[in-house]
């Protein structure tokens, strides 16, 4: 077990982590008091190891015929949000205006819509991800 002190907005915590099988863990504690206060902090026990789940890559689309002229346009977020749901596939020919996928930005569904006629050659990010401004989503060619 290791002991480290951490400070957090001004006021520092006290937190214990144990080591089993190579991997890091936090031990939880009842509450989080400030290490300030001499008063025994209350753990409780991890129940179960942490099996790490590997996230499966998204696979790489077939070359598509562009549509465009040879170039690839990235359609990126235009605001922070999650990604709902991809209403295309790779290799689905789109439209200007058709809806490529739904994010969800301040509890209201935002349709990210095709700048520009051309096929679907990739989706960058997995439906649920998270993104910020600027991320890459879809890629058209």
């Amino acid at each position: 077990m290791k002991q480290y002190r951490i400070t957090v907005n001004g006021k520092s915590y006290d937190v214990t982590v144990e080591e089993l099988n190579g991997v890091a863990r936090s031990a939880p504690s009842a509450y989080a008091a400030p290490a300030a206060q001499h008063s025994p902090q209350p753990t409780v026990a991890p129940a179960a190891a942490v099996a790490a789940t590997p996230i499966a890559p998204i696979a790489e689309p077939a070359a598509a015929a562009p549509a465009n002229g040879g170039t690839v346009a990235t359609v990126k977020a235009p605001m922070p949000g999650t990604v709902i749901a991809f209403k295309v596939i790779v290799g689905q020919q789109v439209k200007r205006g058709d809806v490529l996928l739904l994010l969800e930005a301040m509890k209201m569904e935002n349709e990210i819509v095709a700048p520009q006629d051309g096929t679907v050659a990739a989706l960058r990010v997995p439906a649920s991800a998270a993104v910020n401004t600027g991320d890459a989503l879809v890629d058209l060619a």
